[in-house]
């Protein structure tokens, strides 16, 4: 059947249109829904190893501003309407994931060019999570383990053993994850040796602080007949989606791009924002991310089954305005308490556009001492953070030019 909309992401934006959250949670969901459509349905084959299009996506933004959670739902309530999508629970262990797992357990018909077919068994979850804390468990290195090896998605069976049932054999197993949580949750439970690899390089954080607009009542954006019809055919699009199957062909023109995206990566510097070690991980991972983001772009407009050098270079950009969002998140994991210091400065500058020493003290006096806030002020004026500016005599703190006074994102 034809497609409704020629961009399934550009019209999803366009049904979100009455919700308070940021453009970027917006876009995000909807790769996780068209991500959790095609399942391990498609793929791109490297022979050793297959691309397959799921993520591990996670919402960050403080409590109660950025409607993370809302997000999420407004994408989930869509796929949940398509046949054949199984989702996990969004607090876990890892046994019980092992064992939603083997119970989602589909097999596809796949038609091979000699005209045999033959049935591919694949199990494919895709779990939504309001609350990070209740599903990624940081104490629990097997589950944390268990997360990196099924986020590759790879062909060979991944063993379950418990001490009631033995050891199963999951075949082809497959994750697609969104979730969300605050800065707050991260820096106290996400711990620093996980940055520079493991499962971090494997999440695309995606940050927002800032309501984009205020809407008080989502039902006046449309009539209710005119919304039920924009869902209606939005998930008509999503089960065309869902239909797709086989292997994703790299036309020739994707794989020079690839190529020579290939070479810059890693023969060039890195970017300056990401020469840190801290972000090694993630870019010996970018091929991966690309990748498997290019799928998703490419179903969202055709069933095609290629991917392009214009899907190529368009999850590029993607992701490279998402790098951003990762060096607010990864700023406040790990962090040494002085850096702590200086952003509850900041915090209280940004929000006052302009303090005195001896007013800031009062503000803070209670979360650090005087010696701590007077070493963290002056760290916070020589790296540049916070401006010294004279105000009627009196010597104060203000944030840089350029810089909009409110809620910051640090």
């Amino acid at each position: 059947m034809p497609r409704n909309f020629t961009n399934w992401l550009s019209a999803y934006t366009d049904f979100t249109a009455d919700s308070e959250s940021p453009d970027d949670f917006h876009f995000w969901t909807g790769v996780a829904t068209v991500a959790g459509a095609l399942r391990r349905r498609v793929w791109i084959d490297m022979r050793k190893f297959q691309w397959t299009p799921n993520f591990y996506i996670i919402l960050v933004g403080p409590p109660g501003v950025a409607a993370k959670s809302t997000s999420i739902n407004s994408g989930m309530r869509l796929l949940r309407q398509v046949p054949g999508v199984h989702f996990g629970p969004p607090s876990i262990t890892w046994q019980k994931l092992a064992e939603s797992l083997a119970a989602a357990v589909d097999h596809m018909r796949l038609t091979l060019p000699s005209g045999e077919e033959m049935f591919i068994p694949m199990s494919c979850l895709t779990v939504a999570i309001s609350e990070l804390g209740t599903f990624f468990k940081m104490e629990d290195q097997t589950m944390m383990d268990v997360l990196i090896d099924l986020w590759d998605g790879q062909q060979i069976p991944w063993a379950h053993a418990t001490r009631t049932s033995g050891t199963t054999d999951i075949k082809n197993p497959w994750l697609n994850i969104i979730g969300c949580t605050t800065p707050s949750w991260l820096k106290e439970n996400f711990p620093t040796h996980m940055i520079n690899g493991g499962l971090t390089s494997r999440v695309i954080f995606i940050y927002g602080d800032r309501k984009r607009k205020l809407v008080a009542y989502p039902d006046e954006f449309l009539p209710d007949a005119a919304y039920a019809e924009l869902e209606s055919k939005l998930v008509a699009d999503l089960n065309e989606i869902a239909l797709m199957q086989g292997a994703i062909q790299l036309t020739p023109a994707a794989r020079v791009w690839g190529h020579d995206w290939y070479a810059r990566h890693w023969n060039g510097p890195r970017p300056n924002h990401m020469t840190s070690d801290r972000y090694g991980g993630y870019l010996s991972r970018k091929q991966t991310h690309i990748h498997k983001l290019a799928i998703v772009l490419s179903a969202a407009t055709s069933n095609a089954l290629s991917v392009t050098d214009r899907h190529l270079e368009e999850a590029r950009i993607l992701l490279e305005t998402s790098e951003p969002h990762m060096l607010k998140v990864f700023e406040s994991i790990g962090i040494v308490e002085e850096a702590r210091r200086v952003t509850e400065i900041e915090k209280f500058v940004a929000a006052h556009g302009w303090l005195s020493a001896d007013q800031l003290w009062r503000f803070v006096m209670n979360i650090m001492n005087q010696k701590d806030f007077e070493e963290s002020l002056k760290s916070a004026v020589r790296g540049g953070v916070l401006t010294v500016e004279m105000r009627n005599n009196i010597r104060g703190v203000r944030m840089p030019p350029g810089h909009v006074n409110g809620p910051v994102s640090r």
